[in-house]
């Protein structure tokens, strides 16, 4: 799982670890022991954000005009599909 340095709790970790999930999430700044995680799968991340910010440039996804949760889920879809097509 990437994750931001928000989310570096030892709680969180452990919740992770125990469902066999892999946390990569950078320590904060707080932290007296840093915790290792992978560098470079971390720096992918940005792939990430860059979707969510495209997919946020659609309004009615955005505002969240949908009240059901299965009519979102297609506009999302719809969404991803057309700028999937246009990239």
């Amino acid at each position: 799982m990437l994750a931001d340095h928000g989310y570096d709790a030892d709680w969180f970790r452990a919740a992770l670890i125990e469902k066999g999930i892999v946390p990569c999430i950078p320590p904060g700044r707080r932290r007296k022991t840093p915790c290792a995680y992978d560098k470079e799968l971390y720096k992918k991340r940005h792939k990430i954000e860059n979707m969510f910010g495209c997919i946020k440039d659609w309004r009615r996804i955005a505002m969240r005009y949908d009240r059901c949760a299965h009519t979102f889920f297609f506009a999302i879809c719809i969404a991803v599909t057309v700028i999937f097509y246009l990239n």
